[in-house]
């Protein structure tokens, strides 16, 4: 029969189909595999099995986009104005700002290819197949639908299988769908509608055998994988603006409008009005110009922002792209993936139930560090001989390792959940090495799907011979005729306990003990029969790490919803949540979210923190549902399942030490502690960021206001410029590198975690953070024009009044700057001089450089400055000392108003 589209027409449904139909389907068969001649065919026909290269634009194209800005437009517009003025140093200082921003940039370009390499990266290198009824171990880029895939513990799965035989096979695939546990795979179809993480008969690509062996029918190869179907994903996603990116376009694009129009008004009114000559109102409007445009803000910005990407690093945060600091400050809504991000990705133990009583287990992970409490009481493990059985047990019926490594910590060799119950015994007070030689293994039955069981033989070097189980509850109790203290006539309280444990999301394991004769050195399946005596049952879960619960609650005071968005299972899930202290009553499936429509899908999305069984595109569209309804949405996540929806959100957080490349690469941010609860320290550095861009807004656009204010007025006014357009440029820089650069080093406010996220839509410029500006421009304003007046009234010459005029107007930028380190708190507190002593340190080396500038003669040749007396300095002080009262004035106003943020 002609062969089928692999992909086109079965893709959905491969899960459905039994051994047999799958291998029709592909016209193989399972012991001899494909034909060369077959093979080559496949090859053309479906391409290799790897995901093609994405398109890249060139580095020009990619440099120049980087100057497509209306900031970086305005930013050149200075630039040439002040080279026309022949201010070279001032050209090249603006010149060097709009380069940095355009390396940064540049250097970021790229994010979507770089995720698509890590997704590939994800296939596996090389595979073992079986061809004309041979074993070849061929280049995995090779396979094609339709070859037979051997699969053994340890190998990364190549391509996309259908399970056709399996032994034993557990197989982790926790970066595809979030499930802590390796899952049990068989042979069996299951439904068509099964999720991703229950086609049990199915081995995705990129996933790890954790156990047994198998042989797989190759589906789907490359691009029409799974992995390769999120490759795809991660390359349609656009990435968005950042909250910072977007409000500073918005408001360059209103300062370039405001200064276009300032400009054109002023030329026409000092030509038409005043008749002033051609050049001298065009050199007036040329100083405007240069005194309205905040040039130094883009450096001051990356400033802030780069300083703040310095002390997240020292937090176990890397940022890979600049603004993502800001924009965890104003995130509404944190989405996190569960396992290795809210939990540590390690089972562990929490509960034992003993015949008697029941304990619950402290500690997390496999570290043996951790206790046992009966009703909150601590008991001493020792003293306890049910929980010393049970231990025994969980610890010689077991075939994984501990080892401890200084930089690592504690690590696993071997299966998870015998990893638990190792490190349950380490807390019982058992050495391992010491059990293990005064009860050395004989023989074993090892762990089959079939019997779900393990056991094993033991003497104890006396004659006595026993053996130990473990496995499933359901097939242990039927082996059981008694518990430690009485005969096990029905198991209705024991099955009881195991589902109590199981809706709190617990997999419950059984362990036994029985006698056998002594000297028996072999054991059988016909040993194992109904002779049991049940030890107990242990409850376990992969627990949501302590620091992850405190924040949580952390985020939610700070008014920042958390929601859990994973793909394990939803009692699991909604164990886990209620924990974490989110809402889990009605968690949500992913089946539930793909039958919602996208007007459904928003309101649930809101109303709803946990989310279970979740595909990628199920974390896409949850993202977009958050974000269509005006949130600024953080998603988090250590899979390759994570990586379309963390370039889709606003912010994508990524785990460093257990995440995959591809998340990583996907990301904005990539936390080297793995820890939920260094977001919570990262949105608190964010809003920090923030709140100090917005004082270098606070403090540069007032004195930029005051100086384009004043010349603005002497043009209106009929008067001499108080200041020359090259002194404007003077003030900018001097200012900008000293005052400007010390509020990027400002301390959180008070309460920086109480106040409520600022809204997605929410402008750059407040109408309150407006008002400061404008009311500290008319002070600007009003004593420069005093001081300037003052000297002509006196007599003093034009250069001597333009002097103190600029002097005038670094002292009132000088003292602002103490007001602005608050929005409106008082100035007057204890910290004005310690919090922040790298201001002392540019106030002190502000004051330098204008004595250089007033009376050093090079200076004052360049900057036709003069020296000043004594009562033009005092004036200039006095002057100062009243703005700044006046500005403390307006702040206690704003707090009788309860205004505490701007």
């Amino acid at each position: 029969m002609p062969l089928q589209s692999p992909v086109s027409d079965h893709r959905s449904v491969w899960h459905t189909l039994s051994e047999s139909e799958a291998l029709q389907t592909l016209s193989v068969t399972a012991n001899t595999g494909l034909s060369g001649e077959e093979v080559s065919r496949r090859l053309e026909q479906y391409g290799r099995n790897s995901l093609p290269a994405s398109k890249r634009r060139g580095p020009w194209l990619r440099l120049a986009l980087q100057l497509h800005n209306p900031l970086i437009y305005v930013l050149l517009v200075a630039g040439a104005v002040t080279f026309a003025l022949k201010d070279y140093v001032d050209a090249g200082v603006i010149a060097g700002v709009v380069l940095i921003n355009a390396l940064i940039g540049f250097i970021q370009e790229g994010k979507a290819e770089k995720a698509l390499n890590a997704v590939r990266a994800m296939l596996a290198s090389r595979a073992t197949v079986l061809r004309e009824g041979e074993r070849h171990e061929i280049d995995a880029a090779l396979l094609v639908p339709g070859d037979i895939v051997l699969l053994e513990s340890g190998v990364r799965v190549p391509a996309d299988l259908r399970l056709v035989r399996v032994k034993n096979l557990r197989v982790n695939e926790a970066a595809l769908t979030g499930e802590s546990m390796p899952v049990d795979k068989g042979t069996e179809p299951v439904g068509s509608d099964a999720s991703i993480g229950d086609r049990t008969c199915m081995a995705y690509s990129g996933t790890v055998v954790s156990f047994g062996q198998a042989h797989g029918l190759v589906v789907s190869t490359g691009q029409l994988s799974e992995i390769g179907r999120i490759g795809t994903l991660v390359g349609e996603v656009q990435t968005l603006v950042t909250p910072l990116t977007r409000r500073l376009d918005q408001f360059a694009r209103q300062i370039t409008l405001f200064i276009l129009a300032a400009g054109l008004i002023t030329f026409l009114f000092g030509y038409f009005v005043r008749e002033m000559p051609m050049l001298d109102i065009f050199l007036a409007v040329v100083g405007l110009t240069v005194a309205a445009i905040p040039e130094g803000l883009p450096a001051i910005v990356t400033i802030v922002l780069a300083i703040g990407t310095r002390t997240m690093a020292r937090k176990n945060a890397i940022v890979r792209r600049l603004p993502a600091v800001e924009t965890l400050g104003s995130v509404t809504v944190i989405c996190s993936d569960k396992t290795g991000t809210l939990t540590k990705n390690e089972m562990t133990a929490v509960r034992v139930m003993l015949p008697n009583h029941t304990l619950d287990v402290t500690g997390a992970g496999y570290a043996p560090e951790g206790g046992f409490h009966c009703d909150g009481v601590p008991v001493e493990a020792a003293q306890d001989e049910a929980l010393q059985d049970l231990a025994r047990c969980a610890l010689l019926c077991n075939d994984a390792q501990l080892k401890h490594d200084a930089a690592k910590g504690w690590q696993l060799v071997g299966d998870p959940t015998e990893g638990a119950l190792l490190t349950l015994a380490h807390k019982a007070g058992l050495d391992p090495i010491e059990t293990a030689t005064s009860t050395p293994r004989i023989d074993e039955i090892p762990f089959e799907s079939e019997h779900r069981f393990m056991a094993t033989l033991h003497h104890d070097h006396a004659g006595h011979a026993f053996v130990l189980l473990k496995g499933a509850p359901e097939h242990v109790l039927g082996l059981c005729v008694q518990d430690a203290s009485d005969p096990l006539r029905n198991g209705t309280a024991w099955e009881a306990r195991m589902e109590d444990a199981a809706r709190v999301g617990q997999r419950v394991l059984a362990l036994a003990r029985c006698d056998m004769r002594a000297g028996t050195t072999a054991l059988s399946m016909a040993d194992i029969t109904r002779r049991f005596t049940l030890l107990g049952l242990v409850g376990l879960i992969d627990p949501p790490r302590e620091e992850a619960i405190a924040a949580v609650a952390e985020c939610q005071r700070a008014g920042v919803r958390v929601k859990m968005i994973t793909g394990d299972h939803v009692v699991t899930a909604a164990a886990i949540g209620r924990q974490l202290g989110l809402s889990a009553d009605h968690a949500l499936t992913g089946e539930t979210v793909e039958s919602l429509d996208d007007q459904s899908l928003q309101r649930v999305a809101l109303e709803t923190d946990v989310f279970a069984r979740a595909s990628p595109e199920h974390k896409l569209r949850l993202v977009a549902a958050l974000q269509a309804q005006g949130e600024l949405v953080a998603m988090t996540g250590d899979g390759v399942n994570d990586a379309p929806a963390l370039k889709a959100a606003d912010i994508g957080v990524a785990m460093g030490h257990k995440g995959t490349d591809a998340a990583r690469e996907a990301a904005d941010l990539v936390l080297t502690d793995d820890n939920f609860a260094t977001i919570a320290r990262a949105v608190r550095e964010g809003r920090v960021v923030f709140d100090n861009i917005k004082k270098s807004l606070l403090f540069i656009l007032p004195t930029s206001g005051g100086e384009a204010g004043v010349i603005l007025l002497a043009v209106f006014a009929g008067v001499p410029l108080p200041v020359t357009a090259g002194q404007i440029l003077w003030v900018n820089m001097i200012t900008a590198v000293t005052l400007s650069l010390a509020l990027a080093f400002e301390p959180a406010e008070p309460g920086v975690m109480r106040r409520s996220p600022r809204k997605p839509s929410e402008p750059l410029i407040t109408r309150i953070l407006g008002v400061r500006i404008a009311y500290v421009s008319l002070l600007m304003i009003a004593v420069t024009f005093a001081v300037f007046e003052w000297e002509i009234a006196r007599g003093s010459s034009l250069e001597v009044a333009r002097t103190a005029a600029v002097n005038m107007l670094v002292l009132g930028e000088l003292v602002y700057l103490f007001n602005v380190r608050h929005f409106t708190a008082s100035a007057f507190t204890r910290d004005i001089l310690t919090g922040n002593k790298i201001a002392l340190w540019m106030c002190a080396l502000l004051i330098a450089f204008q004595l250089l500038l007033t009376y050093a003669p090079p200076m004052q040749q360049v900057f036709q400055t003069a020296a000043l007396d004594a009562a033009s300095w005092l004036v200039i002080l006095t002057l100062g000392l009243v703005k700044f009262l006046a500005v403390e004035v307006e702040k206690f106003v704003l707090r009788r108003l309860h205004v505490r943020s701007m």
